[in-house]
């Protein structure tokens, strides 16, 4: 069975940093094409695709919501079957429960996938940014 799972989600100040961890468990990233996104969902507030990295023959790109850019970075370790997302100058707006998801086939990140085109989901680590 196919599983992800989120760590790194913590309390930090605003300006602070933290890397959020998405281990991929009975899949091969290296082997299978496939996207992966990161989403996250604050209180009261629809599910929001933030980043995605994807591995297919015909596309191998990365992309970021514009709130993001230039201060999150997406990266993959194969070795470790495990994509990263560094936040840096977090603000209190980052805040909510940031969820990784995996879409075992072809895509691409041209522009972020919705939630509907992923079939594995973790279930969310907490990031709090205080003021």
């Amino acid at each position: 069975q196919v599983h992800v799972e989120e760590s790194g989600g913590g309390l930090v100040e605003a300006g602070g940093s933290l890397r959020l961890s998405c281990l991929v468990s009975g899949f091969t990233l290296d082997y299978f094409e496939n996207v992966i996104g990161w989403f996250r969902q604050a209180p009261g507030k629809d599910r929001e695709g933030v980043s995605c990295i994807s591995d297919s023959d015909s596309d191998n790109s990365t992309n970021y919501v514009s709130s993001v850019k230039g201060r999150f970075t997406i990266s993959r370790d194969s070795a470790a079957n495990t994509v990263y997302l560094q936040m840096n100058s977090l603000k209190p707006q980052d805040t909510a429960v940031y969820y990784c998801a995996l879409d075992p086939s072809p895509g691409s990140c041209a522009t972020i996938p919705g939630p509907d085109d992923f079939s594995v989901w973790g279930q969310g680590t907490q990031v709090t940014v205080s003021s």
